[in-house]
């Protein structure tokens, strides 16, 4: 992946862009509520509060967030298939929906959430935040999935990006991260913690972003799925695949994190998680077209949009599932996060417990997956 270059303006401006930008991130990530939609469900019954069958596990509910995106088809599968459900027994299951990453883990670290599927750059932010105490990343569930597209009448190369607006779905969310890192490469200066700048970056939830493209209101965005294939539809250009962008074409996207005092209190209860994470990545590789159907109609009933078949069949063709958190890569991002100013530097040993994981996978026959040395020490 080509190494970040500085965006112009000398140390002292960049300095004065960081520090302004970590207490701007900060002030927004403590003051934000908890999500764009929350409802409490269980399956795939939005109603249903009731556990399913089988003795209660050691807690009595377990609280977990995902995104109604596609690059939350672990979560979305999972849940729409009672393969959670299934290992909790008599363990209730409480879903909240969010937006995007920080505001999830704004939920986690109050307390009001146990377990969620986030991008990497809310976790290693929330690890960063609390000194290494807030959560522990223990799966892996998506790579990939992630586009710049952009108005072709307006934006042809990276050349033409200058004074153009350009969402991503929240300050410091992985999307966000990866498109001012993006722009600092191309030799732009933005100001990380407001957006503005040579190119505007404009904060926008990405279940809007079709709407605000299709009025002009942004040029374009670095978007998770389905939202850029919803784009695209409109007449949206992909400027550039994020794939292209690391090696083998393989980063994450989307991993499953818990606090750490539920993990503490509750093992019993993460790893079954853990068991059904697995069930429904197997599942979405086995079928992966009846997944794809199964994830997508998860999505339109969170957010009441029917996704056309071409874009969902475009939306889905650039996701891999996996179990594996390609954990060398939250290495990579993490590096680019502290280059765009929204990050101090900050060692990331520990913020992995793949223990429980690997145990899971070592029941079904498969080998264990690798922390990049930034596992938990026993």
């Amino acid at each position: 992946m080509t190494a970040p270059r500085r965006a112009p303006g000398g140390p002292a401006r960049r300095a004065a862009l960081r520090g302004g930008a970590a207490l701007a991130a900060t002030g927004l990530l403590a003051s934000c509520g908890y999500g764009s939609r929350a409802a409490d469900r269980a399956g795939g019954d939005p109603a249903a509060l009731t556990a399913g069958t089988g003795p209660r596990l050691s807690a009595g509910t377990v609280r977990v967030g995902h995104f109604a995106n596609l690059t939350h088809g672990t979560a979305l599968v999972g849940l729409r298939r009672g393969l959670f459900q299934k290992e909790l027994g008599g363990t209730r299951l409480r879903t909240q929906v969010f937006g995007a990453g920080p505001t999830a883990v704004e939920a986690l670290s109050t307390g009001a959430l146990d377990l969620a599927w986030i991008g990497p750059s809310p976790a290693v932010n929330s690890w960063v935040r609390s000194g290494g105490t807030s959560l522990r990343i223990v799966a892996g569930a998506a790579s990939g999935g992630v586009r710049f597209v952009v108005n072709p009448a307006r934006i042809r190369t990276a050349a033409d990006l200058r004074g153009a607006r350009i969402a991503s779905p929240q300050l410091g969310n992985t999307q966000d991260v990866a498109l001012l890192t993006y722009l600092a490469e191309q030799g732009y200066e933005v100001d990380p913690a407001t957006g503005a700048g040579e190119v505007s970056v404009v904060r926008t939830d990405s279940k809007v972003l079709p709407g605000a493209y299709r009025s002009g209101s942004v040029d374009g965005a670095w978007v998770p799925e389905p939202a850029a294939a919803q784009m695209v539809s409109l007449g949206a250009k992909v400027l550039l695949d994020e794939r292209s962008r690391w090696p083998g074409g393989a980063f994450v996207i989307t991993h499953l994190v818990v606090a750490q005092p539920f993990l503490a209190a509750h093992p019993d209860v993460v790893e079954a998680m853990l068991r059904g994470s697995v069930a429904a990545n197997a599942a979405i590789a086995a079928a992966p077209e009846q997944a794809r159907a199964d994830a997508a109609a998860g999505a339109e009933r969170l957010t009441g949009g029917r996704l056309e078949p071409a874009v969902l069949d475009r939306a889905w063709r650039g996701i891999d599932f996996l179990d594996d958190p390609l954990a060398a890569t939250l290495r990579t991002q993490a590096g680019h996060a502290v280059a765009a100013g929204l990050l101090k530097e900050a060692d990331l040993s520990g913020v992995y417990d793949l223990r429980p994981l690997n145990r899971v996978l070592a029941a079904a026959g498969r080998p264990p997956v690798p922390d990049a040395g930034l596992g938990v020490v026993p």
